[in-house]
């Protein structure tokens, strides 16, 4: 039993020794000596080492997979959040391990429904965080490309669930994840806008209960291992404008 898991981390080999872009690490050594002192040294660790990156499986709960769950300790998966956690649904179930690899993706096919999704382990805590309940409205502020949504429906029924995403191409993306992860019954109870998220607050006053903002942020690792050193330029450039626009979606 073995084997699938021994083709897996050859497939996912050449992904794990992506070339750090030198042009970027050289400005975070600046940024991040001046900002951490010496615990910089510990970040930069876990920023350039794949053995570091915990990409999690969130099953599916609209979509089981007889078996799936049960042969993932045998790939050395691990439950990601102890069940001690004050807030955790039983049917939300996010599995990590602890050496570098990644599962196979699975590709979209229009009324067939995926059986989980990868992401960051650390993509979830903020969904775990605000503690979604049955029947409570909800908004993704800044949804694209949809993994938090589709975490959050993993734990409750919103009332009412918008998601958001005010960049054309994003919204696309956030649209198609949507319909590969959630049935049609709740499908329907899911708006997606393109809205500038810093007016929705005065466009829909007081209308949700909850709020998630995953504003546009740095997104420091994969910067780093940019492979168009031009692009990481103009990437460091915008990025001084970061957070101005989050401090405005925030409010």
């Amino acid at each position: 039993f073995f084997l699938p898991f021994l083709k897996l981390e050859k497939k996912t080999k050449g992904k794990l020794q992506k070339q750090i872009c030198q042009v970027v690490l050289d400005h975070f050594e600046k940024q991040y000596t001046a900002e951490l002192g010496d615990a910089w040294s510990s970040v930069r660790d876990v920023l350039t080492s794949p053995w570091c990156w915990q990409h999690a499986l969130l099953l599916n709960r609209f979509s089981r997979c007889p078996g799936l769950e049960s042969s993932l300790p045998e790939q050395g998966y691990h439950p990601a959040f102890p069940a001690a956690l004050p807030y955790l649904p039983a049917a939300f179930r996010s599995y990590i391990r602890r050496t570098p690899g990644r599962f196979p993706a699975q590709k979209h096919q229009p009324g067939k429904l995926k059986e989980y999704y990868l992401l960051n382990a650390a993509s979830l805590l903020p969904v775990l965080a605000l503690e979604v309940k049955d029947g409570e409205d909800v908004l993704d502020l800044c949804a694209a490309p949809g993994g938090k949504s589709v975490a959050l429906l993993q734990c409750a029924y919103p009332g009412h669930f918008h998601c958001n995403e005010y960049d054309d191409l994003r919204s696309r993306w956030l649209e198609q994840t949507i319909e590969s992860f959630i049935p049609d019954p709740l499908i329907n109870l899911i708006v997606v806008s393109k809205l500038d998220g810093r007016q929705i607050g005065d466009l829909q006053p007081e209308l949700y209960d909850k709020v998630l903002v995953d504003a546009p942020c740095s997104n420091d690792r994969s910067w780093l291992f940019s492979a168009d050193p031009q692009q990481a330029v103009l990437r460091l450039m915008q990025r001084k404008e970061l957070s101005s626009l989050q401090f405005q979606l925030l409010r």
